[in-house]
């Protein structure tokens, strides 16, 4: 079983869907969580008390991950209140789903502002506490399968995902030697509330038993967060720069 006792996480988006899989995982394995949202105050407000009931140490904090004070803010108040950051899950995303057809400018900086330029802002900030943190500093981001696949409505949002995944990678390379390790989970078919508003969602959900080779058996949030708590744990600390593919198998026939 993985001991996160005494372990401090963030996890960004965490008021639903798989951020709320993963901040919950981190408590069940011992760690104090820090739940963050924009606009789902009510529901982050219910993980946070699910993590409460647990016997953990929890803070939920508003905050707009595409803006850099925003950032700051909430990095200080994990400073000052937890006094420590040994786990960062970047969960956070939007774009909308759309055809590129239709995308203007202010899509474009919205998704790529939410998903992407929101991953330098959170580590410049808080590199200074991961490097401190017992053991090596964790970083997972979220991905999905848009990073090398063209799905309906999606392209804006892949790629977006496409570019994390890269920029995750370069931040491997630059604070690996400084204590801090930085993966990727790429994530299929999950269903989300986000997920639930792709178009043709219905017909992607029912065919999933036809691409997953893992019997009925379909992927849930929970079993993307085991992976994050995986990656997160001493038992990937050899683990560095990697993509690890969570989908049932589902990505690699036709």
């Amino acid at each position: 079983m993985i001991d996160l006792t005494g372990k401090v996480a963030l996890v960004t988006g965490s008021s639903r869907g798989i951020g709320r899989a993963c901040a919950l995982r981190f408590a069940e394995a011992g760690a104090d969580v820090v739940v963050n949202y924009v606009t789902s105050g009510r529901e982050a407000d219910a993980v946070a008390a699910e993590i409460a009931a647990l016997g953990r140490r929890v803070g939920c904090v508003r905050a707009d991950v595409a803006e850099e004070e925003d950032i700051a803010e909430m990095i200080g108040f994990i400073e000052r209140e937890f006094g420590r950051l040994d786990i960062l899950v970047h969960n956070a995303a939007t774009g909308g789903f759309r055809p590129l057809a239709v995308t203007t400018q202010r899509h474009f900086d919205a998704a790529m502002h939410t998903n992407v330029l929101s991953l330098i802002h959170l580590l410049k900030a808080a590199s200074p506490l991961l490097e401190r943190a017992t053991g090596r500093g964790k970083v997972v981001v979220l991905s999905s399968h848009g990073t090398h696949m063209a799905l309906p409505m999606y392209g804006l949002i892949g790629g977006s995902k496409a570019a994390v995944t890269s920029l995750a990678r370069h931040w491997a390379l630059e604070l690996g030697d400084r204590g801090v390790n930085v993966n990727i989970v790429e994530a299929g078919l999950v269903e989300t509330d986000s997920t639930r508003r792709l178009p043709g969602a219905a017909e992607m959900f029912a065919g999933r038993k036809f691409k997953t080779m893992t019997g009925e058996r379909m992927l849930a949030a929970g079993d993307v967060a085991d992976a994050v708590l995986f990656l997160a744990s001493p038992l990937a600390d050899l683990v560095q720069g990697q993509t690890l593919v969570v989908d049932g198998g589902a990505a690699v026939h036709v």
